[in-house]
């Protein structure tokens, strides 16, 4: 790739680094803003969770707006927002300003963030110069999130309000280079154009025959429901009427947006994509992985800092280790897809999870750091190998004009993978450490009244991941045979008839 083709990655890859970094640096300066503003317990975890609200809830709509508003417009657009709202959290004074900034810049997220994946999927031609720019953008996120948790961990010492501000000089940096560096598509540009021969059709095209309005609102509502639902799962059993009524309205909703999908003429999303066997099998993957690593995560925090009582500082220096992947990502993992094709490698990324969590299951009282090590590393090799190569099929194969939709659909697994991951492994510590009589759950004064039985809470929850991990392990090996007859045949005839227009150099 030339130097234009590299800063325009630099530039998009910088998206996914704001967010990883800044949900790192929210969950390590969220104890002292719950000190600082005197909130309560449920206040200070919608905090958290008003971002996974916003983000989930809309990414599918988002990745459709970039494919029919325009990419560079959605990402510029709601790259600004993201930045406002930061900022805007920073000066907040009660916990309700908190979430509602935390909801909408988690909004902002779900358009950009998609809007960006599909920005590299089209100016990448297909091969391996746009596997290596995806490689390239997984591993910065999970980067920016390694990172994140140091410095949010020094900024915290600060003051917790830098967490908000300093995504804020990040994200200003970007859309500076940004209105310069991300080329307008052609239907953005010349939208004349549309309908000649090897010519992309303008989005004004698609637009004239009505913007799904129903499907986009019923579709929103459903994912804002079922996330609701997923993040009530860290309840337990506290509340299951509320958590099994939002589930059944986003499963009633769902259905609705279905058959909307079915009657309308442009639809939001089309249910054909479903069918595609490698996309749905990348997004179920990709919504197990990241589960796993971020219900892991979570509850080596809590370990680390509810019974062992390291700071927070300290434990995100201990995790950063897990940043490997930052680095393996864009330098070994290229080689090995080009060697052994996606999905071994992707299935070398399951398999190594499964060691990795499971060397952590009879975890003791007193590990020293040199005993935690190997799973860290093992962890962060593991997702360096996974995630990358799951983005890539998540998009491999799909047309320029659903390369959004394809996004979205991504991050709308990933970023319910996350929430149930924490939801579970928190169900599951909660419900333990009630029968064992460990005391109250995770954050909670009282709840590490009893170290045994707070450590056989853990050693119940770390299960969660490692039960996610095998059942990725397993749907990953389903479509070993399938890709490893793609790799050797090559790419489609259509995809290899039709380039992306858009490709730098």
């Amino acid at each position: 790739m030339g130097t234009r083709a590299w800063a325009l990655l630099l530039v998009l890859c910088g998206t996914i680094f704001l967010e990883g970094i800044d949900v790192a640096m929210l969950a390590v300066a969220i104890p002292s803003i719950r000190s600082d503003l005197d909130l309560p317990t449920d206040t200070a975890a919608w905090v958290m969770s008003a971002y996974v609200l916003g983000y989930a809830g809309f990414t599918l709509l988002g990745g459709r707006a970039a494919d029919l508003l325009g990419r560079r417009r959605m990402f510029l657009a709601w790259l600004t927002v993201f930045l406002a709202f930061s900022g805007l959290g920073g000066f907040a004074t009660e916990g309700w300003m908190l979430i509602v900034a935390r909801f909408i810049t988690g909004v902002s997220a779900a358009f950009m963030t998609p809007a960006a994946l599909s920005l590299i999927t089209t100016s990448y031609e297909e091969g391996p110069q746009r596997n290596k720019a995806l490689l390239v953008f997984a591993g910065t996120g999970a980067g920016g999130f390694s990172l994140g948790l140091v410095i949010g961990g020094l900024l915290t010492q600060l003051g917790w309000r830098w967490v908000f501000f300093a995504p804020v000089l990040l994200a200003a940096a970007i859309l500076a280079a940004a209105v310069r560096l991300v080329p307008k598509q052609p239907s953005e540009a010349r939208p004349e154009t549309a309908g000649r021969p090897g010519r992309p059709r303008s989005r004004k095209t698609e637009l004239a025959k009505g913007f799904d309005i129903l499907g986009a609102i019923t579709a929103a509502a459903a994912m804002l429901l079922a996330a609701s639902a997923v993040i009530r799962l860290e309840h337990g059993l506290d509340g299951w009427q509320l958590t099994a009524g939002a589930a059944a309205a986003a499963g009633t909703l769902f259905a609705a947006f279905i058959a909307v999908e079915r009657r309308t003429p442009a639809p939001l999303v089309r249910l054909g994509i479903f069918r595609e066997a490698s996309v749905v099998r990348a997004d179920l993957g990709a919504l197990l992985f990241v589960g796993a690593f971020f219900g892991f995560q979570f509850v080596v925090t809590l370990y680390l800092q509810e019974l062992r009582g390291w700071s927070s500082l300290e434990t995100a220096i201990a995790l950063v280790v897990m940043g490997c992947d930052a680095i393996l990502a864009p330098v070994l993992t290229p080689h090995l897809v080009s060697r052994f094709g996606n999905a071994r490698v992707i299935l070398g990324g399951f398999v190594l999870a499964i060691v990795a969590y499971g060397l952590f299951l009879p975890v003791g009282m007193d590990w020293t750091y040199a005993a935690i090590f190997p799973t860290l590393l093992i962890a962060g090799v593991a997702f360096a190998l996974a995630y990358g190569p799951l983005t890539i099929a998540a998009t491999d194969g799909v047309t320029e004009s659903e390369q959004g939709l394809a996004g979205g659909l991504l991050h709308t697994a990933t970023q319910f993978g996350s929430a149930i991951g924490i939801s579970a492994v928190t169900a599951v510590y909660g419900l333990a450490s009630s029968a064992a009589g460990a005391g109250a759950a995770p954050g909670t004064p009282g709840s590490a009244s009893d170290p045994e039985a707070t450590l056989s809470a853990f050693r119940a929850a770390l299960i969660v991941p490692v039960v996610m991990v095998t059942l990725g392990a397993l749907l990953s090996s389903f479509g070993l045979r399938g890709r490893r007859k793609r790799s050797v045949g090559g790419p489609s005839a259509e995809v290899a008839a039709n380039p992306a227009p858009q490709a730098v150099s």
